[in-house]
């Protein structure tokens, strides 16, 4: 039987959420005659964790569903394990990058792949805590239908179910690498207060995050519809394209990735930095990887803590380590997409050290255009008035610091691309679940 993993990582409280995902779990189960691995990876506080845990323990059970429900303990005694058999370099810093002190959405991930691995899983698929469902005709719409249905076959055989194919020729004999949707709601950065309250400085401030030489009608567009998915308009029924997935067109709340991905590269573990999980659907789009895209959207909402004066700064310091990390990213994006399908081996598979060499150069790319962003980001944020003087405050005092760690988590990632076939291999080894 075909083993799946359905992960929400979490740090805040979601006890609703984890209901509605043990739902998407047991229906996928009973649908497709999959094993669902269930599995929350929890950093949250004690209050929350004990809430949590109270949550799965109240999901019923269901044939085909196992749940896991880790908290940071257990997710660290799991890795000490994996690093230990893996014989990787430098095994602290690589704990480090897997589990750190502060709050990664990259690294969260990268723990529910090396997980899947040990589970003998053949996708994972992500879920957020500060996500829902839509609902159609009063049952929820999953976006397992198209994960399940698609993922891992050959694009050839994908063809037929959907709604039409914008796939080269050339990838059709590959297997669906990627199926993923979009959001309703919220937007996915919280960026609306800005827009409202100066729209010319949200032109400025989002527009660094839209890569240079784009023509300027093509940049306003792309800055309009930034973080926005699709928009409000509720499901009606599935709309579906087999193509090589763009990035802009779906969300990591609404993913699922074929093994043959995240078995070869690890997400960014950059800390304090929101978009740091999205790096492996830039990949399959630019190495031609067959994809589904879909329009089972599920709606997204933002948590009251985030309005806390506290979450407002930690939030907007992320969203400009996001805009720092870009610049970075930008360069390797264009070397991935300028590599094309060459970013492939002979079997098909994502060729590691390519994309490493390519993370790594972006480490040497000229510092001057980040200091320009945070000049940038100083000067709005200083003209927005309310609470945004006081980011820009805190932007200058860590000038230096983010500067260098803008960098330095390019280089962490390069590291951690360098030994990820090990943890892989190593997590995937026999008996290494009983670590869980």
């Amino acid at each position: 039987m075909r083993r799946v993993c359905l992960t929400l990582p979490t740090h805040r409280a979601c006890a609703a959420t984890i209901a509605a995902v043990g739902g998407e779990a047991a229906w996928g189960a009973r649908e497709f005659g999959v094993e669902v691995h269930l599995l929350v990876l929890d950093s949250s506080a004690a209050p929350v964790l004990a809430e949590h845990r109270a949550a799965v323990a109240a999901l019923p059970p269901s044939p085909g569903v196992v749940v896991h429900h880790l908290d940071e303990s257990e997710q660290r005694r799991f890795l000490r394990e994996v690093i230990n058999r893996s014989g990787v370099a430098a095994p602290d810093r690589v704990l480090d990058l897997m589990l750190p002190s502060r709050v990664s959405y990259g690294a969260c991930t990268n723990r529910a792949f090396l997980i899947a691995e040990a589970l003998g899983c053949a996708s994972v698929h992500r879920r957020d805590s500060d996500s829902s469902y839509q609902i159609l005709g009063g049952e929820p719409v999953h976006p397992f239908h198209h994960e399940l249905g698609s993922l891992g076959r050959r694009a050839a055989d994908v063809r037929p179910l959907v709604t039409r194919s914008r796939l080269d020729p050339a990838s059709e004999d590959r297997p669906v690498a990627l199926v993923g949707g979009s959001f309703t709601g919220a937007m996915s950065v919280d960026v609306s207060e800005i827009r409202r309250l100066d729209p010319d400085v949200f032109h400025e401030v989002v527009g660094l995050s839209v890569p240079a030489g784009y023509p300027e009608v093509w940049r306003g567009h792309l800055i309009e519809e930034s973080f926005r998915g699709s928009g409000t308009s509720p499901f009606t029924g599935d709309r579906t394209t087999l193509c090589a997935v763009s990035p802009t067109r779906v969300d990591m709340c609404n993913i699922g990735l074929d093994r043959s991905v995240y078995g070869r590269i690890p997400l960014p573990p950059a800390t304090d930095t929101i978009g740091s999980d999205y790096f492996l659907i830039h990949l399959a789009h630019d190495a031609a990887l067959p994809g589904v895209l879909h329009n089972r959207d599920i709606v997204n909402f933002h948590t009251e803590e985030r309005r806390s004066d506290t979450g407002f700064l930690a939030y907007q310091l992320r969203f400009a380590k996001f805009l720092l990390s870009r610049h970075h990213l930008d360069s390797v994006h264009a070397a991935t997409a300028a590599a094309g399908a060459s970013l492939l081996d002979a079997e098909g598979r994502v060729r590691a050290g390519a994309v490493a060499g390519f993370v790594r150069d972006s480490t040497r790319i000229d510092r001057a255009e980040n200091a320009r962003r945070l000049d940038v980001l100083d000067r709005c944020y200083r003209a927005l008035g309310d609470r945004y003087p006081a980011v820009a405050d805190a932007l200058a005092a860590r000038r230096g610091r983010l500067l260098d760690e803008a960098r330095d988590d390019m280089a962490a990632f390069a590291f951690l691309i360098d030994g990820w076939e090990a943890l892989s291999d190593a997590s995937a080894s026999a008996g290494l679940v009983t670590a869980l």
